[in-house]
C-alpha cells in the first residue's frame, strides 16, 4: 500500500509540474511600429482577445512608444537630441499615418474618414475601450530612454507599466500567443 501511495504522491508531482508549464490563455505582442494601420491592428487584436476571455498584453518599444505619448503633457529638462526626437516623432495617437499609401496625409485622413462612416472605432477609442477591457501595457525604458521621452509625458492608462524587455519576456514566456507588430 505503501508503494501505492508513492506512486500517487509521484505522479501528482509530476502533473503539478507539467500543469506550471502550461501557458496561460494569454496573449503578448510586441508593438514595435508607430504606422496608423499596424496600431490600430493591434489593439484591434488586444480589445478582441480581452472579449473573448484572453487576456492581452501590449509591449511597446522602440517606434511604437511615441503613440503613447499624450499630446497635452509637456516634460522639461530635455537635452538636445531629445527635444529633436519629440519634435520628429508623432505625439499620440492623433499624429499616426498610414504605412502604406499615405500621400502626403491624404490616404490617412481618407481612412480615418472611411473609419467614422462604418462606425469603426478610432485609435483613440480602442486606446480608451483597451484600458476600460484590462489589456495590459508596458512601455520600453530603453527606448524612452533612447528617444528622449520621460514618463511624465505618457498618457494615462490603467495597468501601464514602464519597464525593460524581461518583464515582456517573462508574459510572453506565459502567453499561448505571441505576436510582433
Amino acid at each position: 500500500m505503501e508503494a501505492l501511495e508513492q506512486q500517487i504522491q509521484e505522479m501528482k508531482a509530476r502533473l503539478e509540474g507539467v500543469e506550471k508549464r502550461v501557458p496561460s490563455n494569454k496573449i503578448s505582442m510586441i508593438v514595435f511600429s508607430g504606422d496608423l494601420d499596424r496600431a490600430l491592428a493591434a489593439f484591434i487584436i488586444a480589445t478582441g482577445s480581452v472579449a473573448m476571455g484572453v487576456d492581452a498584453v501590449m509591449f511597446f518599444t522602440f517606434w511604437g512608444t511615441p503613440l503613447l505619448r499624450d499630446k497635452k503633457k509637456q516634460a522639461g529638462g530635455k537635452d538636445l537630441m531629445s527635444t529633436m526626437f519629440g519634435t520628429m516623432l508623432p505625439k499620440g495617437v492623433e499624429q499616426l499615418k498610414l504605412s502604406k499609401m499615405n500621400m502626403a496625409g491624404m490616404g490617412t485622413a481618407m481612412m480615418k474618414s472611411l473609419m467614422k462612416k462604418k462606425n469603426v472605432a478610432s485609435l483613440e477609442q480602442m486606446v480608451e475601450m483597451a484600458g476600460q477591457l484590462g489589456v495590459k501595457i508596458y512601455i520600453c525604458e530603453m527606448s524612452m530612454d533612447l528617444m528622449g521621452f520621460k514618463r511624465e509625458e505618457m498618457i494615462d492608462y490603467p495597468d501601464l507599466t514602464f519597464c525593460g524587455v524581461a518583464k515582456f519576456l517573462e508574459e510572453a514566456m506565459d502567453s499561448r500567443i505571441q505576436l510582433f507588430l
